[in-house]
This record gives C-alpha cells, structure tokens and sequence, in this order.
C-alpha cells in the first residue's frame, strides 16, 4: 500500500472504523517498521555477509526498514484509534531494544504496545534473561507500559526451544512480570512445532526459498481441542495436519489438576488476587547457580519471584518470613517457609508472598 496517497490512508481509516463500529477492541499492526518505502524505490544495498543467507537477508534493508516516515503511518493509525473509547493498538516491533522508546511515541503517541519479543531472542539461561529483561525496562520511556511477547505465527514455539518442563518455569515467568503478557494460541497447552510433510506446506516463504528453515507452518497447525481425529478444530480437511500426540489438548488438560493449563489459570487468578504483579513496581535480584529472581512490590504487598532454569535442583537463599503461594509443580501451596532458603526443584519456579507487617 501507498501510504503517501491520501486515499488510501483514508480507505484504511474507513475500515478500521467498519470494525470498530462492530466492536472490536483494537488493532495489531503487522511489521509496523516496514509500512513505507524510500520515496525514490531505491534498491536495498548488498549485504557483505549474505553467503548462505536466504534472500530476504541478503540486502541491508536500508530503504525498506523503520523509515521516517513509517511513524507519521502509526500515528495516523492512532488518530483512529483514539477516536474510539477503550482501544488497543499494539504492533510489531522490530530492531534493537533501545529503539522501543520510537515506537510508543512522545508528543503525538503511536502503539500503546510494541511487542517485545526479548525473551524469546535470550538464551535460556539465567544470566542471559536477567540481561534481557534489564536491558529492556532500561530502554522504556518514563511514560511507557511493558509487553512481553513468548510465541506468535512467525516464531519457532517455546516449548521446541526450552523443554516442556521449562516451558512451566517461563509461564511463572511471563505472567508475574511488569506489564502486558501475551502469549500463542496452544503456548498455554504446551504445544510444540508439527512436523508438517513437504507435499502439505503452505508457507510461500517455504515454498519459494525451500532449504533455508523459513516455514511458519509448524506454528500455525490448528489447535487441538479434544483427541477427536481433526482435534475438535473442525469435522473438515483443515488448511494444515495436527501433531500426532491426541492427547496434547484442551480437554484432558483440563482435567489433570496438575497439567500446564491449570498452571496458566493459576497464574491469571493469581495475577487478578495480587495488586503488586499488575501494578507493582519490578525490582531485580541477584540471578546466581541457574535461579532467576526478582520482586515485584507495591504499597501494600512484596511478592518474590524465584525460577530454577535447570534440570537439577537449585538452593535459593534469603532472610525474613516468608509464604509460598504456588510452585510450577502445583503440589504446593499457602506453606510458610523457613527463613533461610528454599530449595527448588529441577525446573521449578516458585511465587512467594513477603510478609512486611
């Protein structure tokens, strides 16, 4: 699209209204950086170090990429928005992490939410999210609220990456974090890339420059709902084929008191009980031995936050009197601690109220 011809920006604003109108509650801008063109189409320059890149990548994306112009399109976007009580506009955010501050606007603002994808780019280690999560609060304007992004259509699936078992420990992590979480339809079930067979893809990224890992199809397969044969998404020949596992789905996990889902509710509740996860300000600690914590603090409560991002059992200490409120494990709850440590177990993240009468 031309966002330089006014028409056309007054097209997008008529069908922006359209669905306002109808109610929906805001708007994700797709690749918010690459809205607009060099005025003058000049060709993007070689990349030095495009050998064994696919072709998107091998041209430094001078002229197509965080243009100029590309925020006065996100501000007329928000003009839209704004004249609507009560909507969301969050977008795509890409670049370094010190760039953020661009894309939530000063004098005239633009998204309400930039997605920030910092976690799925750290390794996962204790000291490489630590590192992330500062680097990213360091970089938000005063006036800014944070967003946490663990999974979309474009990205491999966090559970291929970390582990079923530390996938539970990045749920605790996502949702008792400063700020927005969002996370991808089956996140919240475990899902893991489905190996999709070469004469079922659908990607065209995959199908035009094969060979190169480019297919978004693993992430995109249906959600499974129920262990019926299409997984209850429909009685049809879906776009794309299910995992093989039946018994990944909506339906058995809510019946397992123990399964991810039921963690991921719990955590919601929990995040609704406590004033200090919506609000509270985040205090980092001192990430050691595989244990990443933090607190998050408010004027009526301090809850600490401990993740073990190992395999093997992990020592965490303190001083002060404390009660756990949930473990990843969902075996334990509403335990008054000793006032020294706390082990956690392999892959375990814990939740614990501070008590500062």
């Amino acid at each position: 699209m031309n966002w330089r011809n006014p028409q056309v920006r007054a097209a997008i604003a008529e069908v922006m209204r359209f669905w306002l109108d109808r109610g929906v509650d805001g708007f994700r801008v797709d690749a918010s950086a690459v809205l607009i063109k060099d005025v003058l189409l000049r060709d993007n320059p070689p990349n030095p170090d495009a050998a064994g890149k696919p072709p998107p990548q091998r041209h430094t994306p001078v002229f197509t990429d965080d243009r100029p112009e590309t925020m006065n399109c996100i501000e007329f976007i928000r003009e839209v928005i704004d004249s609507y009580p009560a909507r969301l506009l969050c977008g795509e955010f890409q670049g370094e992490t010190d760039r953020i501050g661009h894309f939530y606007g000063t004098e005239r603002p633009r998204l309400h939410l930039p997605l920030n994808v910092a976690l799925l780019d750290a390794s996962w280690e204790a000291l490489s999210l630590q590192a992330a999560i500062d680097a990213y609060f360091n970089a938000l304007p005063e006036h800014a609220w944070p967003v946490w992004v663990v999974g979309g259509h474009d990205k491999q699936r966090v559970a291929s990456k970390i582990g079923e078992a530390q996938m539970r420990v990045l749920a605790m992590l996502l949702m008792t974090l400063r700020g927005t979480p969002f996370f991808y339809m089956g996140d919240e079930i475990g899902r893991k890339r489905v190996s999709i067979p070469s004469d079922q893809v659908r990607d065209p990224f995959e199908k035009l420059v094969p060979g190169f890992g480019l297919c978004r199809d693993p992430e995109r397969a249906p959600m499974r709902w129920d262990d019926s044969p299409h997984g209850g998404f429909t009685t049809g020949i879906p776009w794309l084929p299910l995992e093989l596992d039946c018994g990944l789905n909506v339906t058995a996990q809510q019946s397992d008191d123990h399964s991810i889902l039921m963690l991921f509710r719990g955590l919601i509740a929990l995040r609704q009980e406590q004033e200090c996860l919506r609000q509270g300000r985040y205090v980092p600690l001192r990430s050691r031995d595989d244990v990443l914590a933090y607190k998050r603090t408010s004027a009526t409560n301090e809850i600490l936050v401990a993740l073990n991002i190992s395999a093997e059992p992990r020592k965490w200490h303190w001083q002060g009197r404390y009660r756990l409120l949930m473990s990843t494990y969902l075996d334990r709850s509403a335990q008054t601690l000793p006032e020294t440590s706390i082990l956690l177990r392999p892959n375990e993240g814990v939740v614990i109220a501070i008590d500062i009468g």
